[in-house]
């Protein structure tokens, strides 16, 4: 649901958006792409704003990065998203934290010619020209395989997401948990629980879990913070489980290397952040876009941590 200010935020939008034109620019004659986060709390999102960054010199544009302080704050996310289509932007990238909420922005951004590429997370909707994102089916299902290889293929398992609005959380609990049910019949999976991707949220329904559940084999955690919520609830208990992350990060890197984790999914945030901008900018010139970019992942650890072509993945 969108709240009463972000309708009037969005309002404001529309006024400000009246003429824009398909090549909005900065004073600077520049090309201007916001590029609009779901947060900035997790090395993801600082790996995708270093992508983003590499090609907007690589381009010549100029482009902000911003996202709300968690990624619960959706009501904040559309005010930014407001505030940048206000600005007049040749194009904008959008990871979307509800994949609902935004719509009536982007219908806005439709009607004033500014192209919308989607990020990381898609929209329900067909305004986005295209989306640069990770296969987080694939991926999930690719982590529910691992997962039933390590634990036997049999027993209980449980699953932290990080949201239940987001079409990351959406599709790696669905990626995860069909792949489950029509593979590995022997796996029951107790329960799936949400933890907005926040590392204290994460670690105390960990524990929830764990205690309501002495036999459990494994849990999947579902982004950067899941995991090392999960990861910190299981230390805290004292419980020895199959912990399969999603990301990377320091945190998550050091616990794939102690056998605290024992893999994780990587995607390729950097890639994430640089075709984002290069087809903002491809959009902006009325050049046509393919309407999906893969930008990959891979499993990783500990025997292939160190392996070059997962390092390049990685990030801290």
């Amino acid at each position: 649901m969108i709240s009463r200010r972000s309708l009037v935020g969005a309002g404001a939008a529309l006024a400000l958006l009246a003429g824009s034109g398909l090549a909005g620019a900065q004073d600077s004659g520049k090309l201007y792409i916001p590029i609009i986060s779901k947060g900035f709390q997790h090395q993801f999102w600082q790996a995708v704003k270093s992508g983003a960054d590499k090609a907007a010199a690589e381009f010549g544009v100029t482009t902000t990065f911003e996202g709300p302080d968690t990624e619960a704050q959706v009501d904040r996310q559309i005010d930014m998203l407001s505030a940048a289509l206000a600005k007049k932007p040749a194009a904008v990238g959008f990871a979307a934290l509800d994949s609902q909420a935004a719509i009536p922005l982007l219908q806005q951004a439709k009607a004033a010619n500014i192209p919308v590429v989607a990020f990381d997370s898609g929209v329900d909707s067909d305004i986005p020209v295209t989306t640069a994102a990770t296969d987080n089916v694939a991926a999930a299902a690719l982590a529910a395989d691992k997962m039933a290889g390590l634990i036997g293929d049999e027993g209980k398992i449980a699953l932290v997401v990080h949201d239940q609005t987001s079409r990351t959380g959406v599709d790696r609990r669905d990626g995860f948990v069909n792949e489950i049910k029509a593979k590995h019949p022997k796996i029951e999976i107790v329960d799936i629980q949400y933890g907005a991707g926040d590392q204290l949220q994460s670690t105390e329904i960990t524990k929830s879990i764990l205690q309501a559940n002495p036999d459990l084999k494994g849990i999947f955690g579902a982004n950067e913070g899941s995991a090392i919520g999960v990861v910190n609830g299981a230390r805290e208990l004292g419980r020895k489980i199959i912990i399969i992350g999603y990301d990377s990060g320091a945190q998550q890197k050091q616990a794939i290397k102690d056998g605290t984790m024992a893999g994780a999914i990587t995607q390729n945030p950097v890639g994430i952040g640089y075709e984002t901008v290069k087809a903002a900018v491809a959009a902006a010139k009325g050049e046509k876009v393919q309407p999906k970019i893969d930008t990959g992942f891979f499993w990783y650890d500990k025997t292939n941590i160190d392996d070059p072509k997962i390092a390049a993945v990685l990030y801290d």
